[in-house]
């Protein structure tokens, strides 16, 4: 650091203020640091960082559940959030089936793996029920914010709210006239399905009208919408509402080999927003859910915590109607 400064023309205390981000730097000293760095290769020991501030400047992330759109996105947030506070990820999945049997036992062994390596805290991302057994007595000197839609606590956890995308998807299909709507469920051992199963339930019930569910899926997949489209009978239901994105893609093409297309025999509604969904035939009316805006606010959250020891409150990522052209009213 000090060939560094001498390079540069700045004082050692500068330079280490440039890569700890704590005190101001001027845009023309940080650009002559930056070029001092280039040019002499220099890397910072991070060991000896690590015995000077008994920090690790790392984060450990356990994943549960089959890798899809949504897990996808909120590592792609914590990871583009964690360059940016300049912390190093390690990641650890588990990659469990629809009955998720055992699961506490290996999640407890990823958990105290990540201890044992000293991580400055811990980001804990299931879709299963129960995460409170799981962290009974978790010991409070490490930190961890849990991604889950059903926390075992408001403090240090945050989610999406899946409640509120099925209620508010099987409002618009209320709104657009129609009375016979069906719910192909996503996986019921999954925290986001039972959610959205409840948004459903709540907002029919309270029109006055009767839930219909179809609950077939073992998975977040096409291949569990398509299962529902064949055994769905549509003469009971002008409309429909999707767990997920990649369930109503099964769901439309299976029906559509019955003869039977959306927006002219039924409507459908997904959640996600995936990029492909404006692409589906004809493009998915969905409830968009920012999966990669979670993940940079479920880190923001643990690195203030670790820097400060202030726990944050919950965080809620709120669903947003997308509307295109798979719905429209009854024919």
């Amino acid at each position: 650091m000090a060939d560094v400064g001498r390079l540069a023309n700045v004082s050692t205390q500068t330079v280490s203020r440039y890569f700890t981000g704590v005190g101001y730097v001027r845009t023309e000293t940080r650009q002559r640091i930056a070029a001092a760095i280039e040019e002499l290769g220099y890397v910072p020991n991070q060991s000896a960082r690590t015995l000077r501030t008994s920090r690790t400047n790392s984060v450990g992330v356990l994943t549960m559940g089959a890798f899809n759109y949504g897990s996808a996105g909120v590592l792609t947030g914590l990871g583009l959030a964690a360059r940016e506070a300049d912390v190093t990820l390690t990641i650890a999945a588990l990659d469990l089936d629809f009955e998720a049997t055992d699961w506490q036992a290996k999640a407890r062994r990823a958990l105290v793996h990540f201890k044992s390596v000293q991580v400055d805290g811990i980001v804990l991302s299931t879709p299963l029920p129960d995460v409170d057994k799981l962290l009974a007595n978790w010991d409070q000197s490490t930190p961890l914010i849990t991604v889950s839609e059903l926390p075992s606590t408001e403090e240090g956890s945050a989610g999406t709210h899946s409640h509120a995308a099925g209620r508010e998807a099987t409002h618009h299909l209320i709104g657009l006239g129609h009375r016979d709507i069906l719910h192909i469920a996503g996986p019921s051992t999954r925290n986001e399905a039972h959610e959205r199963e409840r948004g459903y339930r709540d907002t029919m019930e309270g029109a006055g009208l009767i839930p219909q569910v179809l609950d077939v899926a073992k998975e977040w997949s096409s291949v569990s919408g398509y299962r529902a489209g064949e055994l769905a009978d549509p003469a009971t239901f002008t409309a429909a509402f999707a767990a997920n994105d990649e369930i109503a893609l099964g769901f439309m093409s299976a029906m559509e080999r019955r003869g039977l297309r959306a927006p002219h025999d039924f409507s459908i509604v997904g959640v996600d927003d995936m990029p492909a969904a404006a692409y589906f035939s004809p493009p998915l009316t969905t409830m968009r859910l920012d999966f990669r805006a979670l993940g940079i606010a479920t880190f923001k959250m643990l690195h203030h915590q670790i820097l400060t020891g202030e726990q944050a409150q919950h965080y809620v990522v709120e669903p947003e109607l997308v509307i295109r052209d798979s719905t429209s009213g009854p024919r």
